[in-house]
């Protein structure tokens, strides 16, 4: 399992890179500052992890994605530039900073590490059109639409459904708390329908997960789970929270069967420092096969909790499916065939149509 990290407020996200032979690492952006899109209102943002550089200066700005290419206009009317040799644009592979070059200090118009996707910064181009500066960046990724020049919780919620293409997001861990808080915050991101397996066997059975525990066991808990997932495994466009721990189907590897029906994510609490850490943490997880959650698509890694932060860990979710179905696009259409041939457990090298999973075996399925 090959798997790439990046950091939020404590908060990292490791996914399986579908090429073995191959590992990125990725970072969440980091960046400060208002900004306007056109036609609608000035908003604020934060930023969403500790960056080293100076406060950034408010500014606004126009954004449009021309296919091939995408382009930015800032304000800088209310700044003593004269020329272009009043301003300073460095443009990387996904990085920008813009500056004025005012004496005394450099102000910083704009600067993140994490533009919303590659671009081409050898052709870049940049002039000044009366008080706006306007910059043209050339996507690596022509058929990728951005919503806007850099990611963002917004724009990742807004980007992402052309990437899912209708796939479900499953969302895995030891606590069934933090798998609801953080599932209602991409539902609502995505505008997908929010499910929650707790909920739904506490409607069915009416009994609450605990009695039902206690008077009968985590097996006969976890095989209700299972149903639930067979039973809304065939639905597109839901996010659904699981139950944390071992009584949960997903803390069950032969359980698994129709969690691959969707893209998984397991929210997995550490005590990582760093992210090198909570990798080792993970890639030693996998090689002991010491939980089923590494079966998982994405791993976020979370420095504790708080709910306040649900949103922070909703979006490194969906930056590391991003770079997931970046790096291989026809995922989204794979989990369509394994739904459609059934669910058999033969995730990810499913199997032509007929194919019999009991002739398998006791083989352990949907692992590699």
């Amino acid at each position: 399992m090959e798997v790439a990290a990046a950091a939020v407020k404590g908060v990292w996200f490791l996914f399986r890179h579908p090429i073995p032979t191959r590992s990125a690492v990725v970072s969440l952006p980091s960046f400060s500052f208002s900004h306007k899109h056109k036609h609608k209102h000035l908003v604020g943002l934060r930023s969403f992890r500790c960056s080293s550089t100076a406060p950034l200066s408010t500014t606004t700005y126009e954004f449009s994605d021309g296919s091939s290419e995408v382009e930015l206009r800032l304000n800088i009317g209310g700044f003593d530039v004269r020329s272009s040799r009043d301003l300073s644009v460095n443009a990387d592979d996904t990085s920008l900073a813009i500056r004025v070059l005012s004496p005394g200090s450099p102000i910083t118009l704009i600067e993140t590490n994490r533009l919303f996707d590659r671009i081409k910064p050898a052709e870049t181009i940049w002039y000044i059109d009366d008080d706006q500066l306007v910059v043209n960046f050339k996507k690596q990724d022509t058929d990728l639409k951005w919503p806007d020049i850099m990611e963002s919780w917004e724009s990742l919620a807004a980007g992402s459904t052309q990437l899912l293409k209708g796939a479900s997001i499953y969302l895995v861990g030891n606590s069934t708390e933090i798998n609801q808080k953080v599932a209602q915050e991409l539902a609502t991101g995505l505008g997908y329908t929010p499910l929650s397996t707790k909920e739904l066997l506490e409607s069915i059975s009416n009994k609450t997960v605990d009695s039902w525990l206690l008077a009968e066991g985590s097996d006969s808990v976890a095989n209700a789970e299972g149903a639930v997932l067979e039973s809304i495994s065939s639905h597109v466009r839901t996010v659904v929270a699981t139950l944390g721990g071992r009584h949960g189907a997903a803390g069950n590897a032969d359980k698994w069967r129709h969690l691959y029906a969707g893209f998984t994510v397991w929210l997995s609490q550490t005590e990582a420092k760093d992210e090198d850490s909570a990798k080792e943490e993970t890639h030693k997880s996998v090689r002991d096969g010491s939980t089923a959650y590494t079966n998982a698509d994405v791993v976020v890694k979370l420095q504790g909790w708080d709910p306040a932060y649900a949103k922070s860990v909703a979006q490194a979710c969906l930056s590391a499916l991003k770079q997931l179905i970046l790096s291989d696009k026809k995922l989204p259409g794979k989990k369509s065939l394994y739904i459609r041939l059934g669910c058999r457990g033969d995730w990810p090298n499913i199997k032509p149509p007929g194919w019999d999973p009991s002739s398998e075996g006791d083989m352990n399925l949907g692992t590699q």
